[in-house]
């Protein structure tokens, strides 16, 4: 009989497209180059920083860029589908297509403003970003903590935002920044700056060798820009997980106490007398700046994180 034939087929075509499906495409559910997020260090208890994360990004989130917009599948059908789909209900190709057409529509609506993805490290969590600044978002996050002093999460320790991702490997890296540093160091632009290195399950890279070739680019860019380990105007990230760099420029890192979510809501009115200019977030720093970049790189090896 043709239709227990035409059953099964549609039995192994529905159990083959919908694995592939599921299947997720370039390693997307994992930390890889390319990505932007943010990264969040945590005290042993990786799920439950994760959903402090989702409450915390979706409560802030949604002030900033407005509730998330979620596309239903049924919008996404064009007239000619949907009549193939009211002419050809009982054929099983036509109900396959169907069925492997809502589970790729699913799969989009999973694509959502703030999606977890394996670190590859302990105690860390990266949450994937789409469609907003990491470095707005959490420089945000952290103002408004510091000034109404009201803590937020209890496992969640350090919250860094990651606006660029390559591979980690210095030749990858110094050209990956060539480009990347531009917005914040490239002339006419110039800031003092000083640069944290933190690796994690990874024992190819030096770290000396990273902060004196990242230093490098840095006054390439721009030779008045100059190492302030005190109270730099930006600070470089640099975060390394196995084969991937994670880097961000960020402002405050001194105020908002290396980015650390529990130290914030510790921290007391002396920093508004110690970091006055960060407060106001305006961009002229008045420390005082090494003369030359030799000096500076000598500085930039002597930062402890």
């Amino acid at each position: 009989m043709a239709a227990p034939e035409a059953a099964a087929r549609k039995r192994r075509l529905k159990g083959h497209f919908a694995a592939r499906a599921k299947r997720p495409r370039g390693g997307g559910r994992q930390l890889e180059a390319g990505m932007r997020g943010i990264l969040i260090t945590c005290n042993m208890n990786e799920r439950k920083c994760v959903g402090e994360a989702y409450s915390l990004l979706g409560e802030y989130g949604d002030l900033l860029y407005g509730p998330e917009q979620l596309s239903e599948p049924a919008e996404r059908l064009s007239g000619s589908e949907r009549e193939e789909e009211e002419n050809e209900d009982d054929d099983a190709e036509a109900a396959l297509k169907k069925e492997v057409g809502q589970i790729r529509a699913s799969t989009e609506r999973q694509l959502r403003r703030f999606q977890s993805v394996e670190s590859g490290a302990n105690n860390v969590v990266f949450i994937r970003t789409r469609g907003i600044e990491p470095e707005n978002l959490v420089h945000h996050i952290l103002k408004d903590i510091h000034t109404t002093k009201k803590k937020k999460t209890r496992v969640i320790l350090r919250m860094l935002p990651i606006s660029g991702t390559c591979k980690a490997f210095l030749e990858d890296m110094k050209k990956y920044t060539e480009t990347f540093f531009e917005p914040w160091f490239k002339a006419p632009n110039k800031s003092t700056f000083q640069i944290v290195y933190k690796a994690r399950n990874n024992s190819h890279m030096n770290r000396e060798e990273v902060i004196k070739e990242l230093a490098g680019i840095v006054g390439s860019l721009n030779p008045e820009n100059k190492v302030d380990l005190n109270n730099p105007q930006y600070t470089i990230v640099v975060e390394i997980i196995k084969n991937v760099c994670c880097l961000s420029v960020v402002r405050d890192y001194v105020l908002f106490r290396k980015y650390n979510l529990q130290e914030v809501v510790k921290s007391n009115k002396e920093d508004a007398q110690q970091n006055p200019s960060n407060v106001t977030e305006e961009q002229n720093s008045t420390a005082v700046k090494p003369e030359t970049m030799e000096e500076n790189l000598k500085e930039v090896k002597q930062e402890q994180e």
